[in-house]
């Protein structure tokens, strides 16, 4: 399959690949985590996420699936990043199946994604209120 040039840099060169929590650690206060998928169906994403004033510290992402999974997940957590924190993805994920060229069959994935985000953005918005 061939990829588009966003895919292959984003699949390629993941800094914010990782995780903020480790198991065993207590949860710190502003630390969060969600995810969603199953590495037994083919794709899992989870997303770390460090908030503090509702703006996002740091995003860390773990993901098992294909490029377009990991690039895109990626991507989301570096636009986190030091940003304010948001329910949802900063672009649809029609926008961003668009921007990253992901084929149509494959937009399921994509929606495993947005699962993982709105589950960690969830956590973070209901403990600030």
């Amino acid at each position: 399959m061939k990829y588009s040039d966003l895919t292959r840099r984003y699949f390629e060169s993941t800094p914010a690949l990782g995780v903020l929590l480790r198991e065993g650690m207590p949860a710190a206060q502003g630390m969060f985590r969600g995810s969603a998928g199953q590495q037994q169906r083919g794709t899992w994403v989870q997303f770390d996420l460090q908030v503090q004033g509702g703006r996002v510290l740091d995003a860390r992402f773990l993901a098992f699936g294909c490029p377009h999974t990991i690039a895109v997940a990626s991507w989301l957590a570096e636009q986190a990043s030091g940003g304010p924190l948001h329910a949802d993805l900063p672009e649809p994920v029609l926008a961003l199946r668009e921007r990253f060229e992901v084929p149509q069959d494959k937009l399921g994935r994509l929606l495993i994604v947005e699962d993982a985000w709105l589950s960690v953005a969830k956590l973070a918005i209901d403990s600030a209120a």
